[in-house]
């Protein structure tokens, strides 16, 4: 089914207000979800959505919480989501942020006790777009194994980075430290479809293509060590530093009625105090790069229609049946 851009983001608020969000958080999610289409994020787009709706049903999120902020030092904010969503503890700090970064040069966001964060280059986009190089770190419930060990320690504890673009859309590289999304193997064991080796291994911490085996497994960092040693700084950005629960210590997104717990890290720099004129020699660098064929990230984003599978309309549908 297509729909318009508004027409998305209010079916979005409605099945989110329905399932026990706020209408605050309700928006926020709407926002983040609609924007996760439109850069082409669509497994933590809409295919996301029900597992937010499903946790606010169940508990995993509290949807009626309003997040609380601190500044424990003119450039550090500090925001406890309380068992919410980031998106809303993000949007609430939002112009904070963007000004503390434009007046100071840097700014450390630091969230704690969220459930995940969902499409990560959508908080360093809307910065990027403000002017501000963007860097942001999360974890999550314990997907990954690492090193010799058959157990899964880590999220798959993504990071992102967003710089502006004079005339262009932001650069936004996001990627986890995982070989692949949990969502992309939950979708290719819902549709009995094999993975690639090298994603995941399978309950008795064996290498499987086997998607159904994998998701009693545990997936697998990309580059083996060297992806496990940034997923180990995610974990310390992302947890330690914002005092969130390990990805060790995080209950299930998918199942129970505890939040995760988890944290959000970023850090937000302007760019022209150091380098006046960036955003333009950042233009000109990515057409050298693009000349030379190289891929540059985040270039494309869509702004007028984005379409949605029949069957996860209906899905989402149901949560305004109760």
């Amino acid at each position: 089914m297509r729909y318009d851009l508004k027409s998305a983001r209010e079916f979005a608020i409605r099945v989110c207000v329905a399932a026990g969000a706020s209408k605050a958080m309700a928006l926020s999610l709407a926002e983040a979800t609609v924007a996760a289409e439109c850069s082409g994020r669509s497994s933590v787009g809409f295919a996301h959505l029900p597992d937010y709706l499903e946790g606010l049903s169940c508990g995993r999120i509290t949807g009626t919480e309003e997040p609380s902020i601190f500044f424990p030092a003119p450039t550090l904010i500090h925001v406890d989501a309380k068992g919410g969503i980031a998106q809303l503890g993000f949007d609430r700090a939002f112009e904070e942020l963007h000004t503390r970064a434009s007046a100071y040069g840097v700014t450390v966001f630091a969230l704690k006790n969220s459930y995940t964060a969902g499409e990560l280059g959508y908080y360093v986009r809307r910065l990027a777009r403000k002017g501000l190089v963007a860097m942001a770190a999360t974890n999550g419930s314990a997907l990954m194994a690492a090193g010799q060990s058959s157990e899964a320690v880590y999220g798959t504890n993504p990071l992102a980075f967003a710089a502006p673009v004079d005339n262009r859309p932001p650069l936004v590289i996001d990627q986890a430290s995982s070989a692949t999304a949990f969502v992309n193997i939950r979708q290719a064991a819902e549709r009995g479809e094999m993975i690639p080796e090298g994603w995941a291994i399978d309950g008795k911490g064996q290498n499987t293509i086997d998607s159904c085996e994998a998701i009693k497994g545990a997936l697998l960092a990309f580059g083996g060590a060297r992806g496990a040693n940034i997923a180990l700084m995610v974990e310390i950005l992302a947890a330690g530093t914002t005092g969130a629960n390990w990805s060790l210590d995080a209950p299930s997104f998918e199942e129970g009625s505890h939040s995760p717990g988890v944290g959000l890290f970023m850090v937000a720099l302007n760019p022209e105090l150091l380098a006046p004129g960036f955003s333009a020699r950042m233009a000109a660098q990515i057409e050298r790069l693009s000349s030379k064929g190289i891929h540059v990230p985040g270039n494309s984003y869509v702004e007028d229609e984005i379409d949605l599978p029949t069957s996860l309309v209906a899905t989402l549908e149901e949560y305004c049946q109760y």
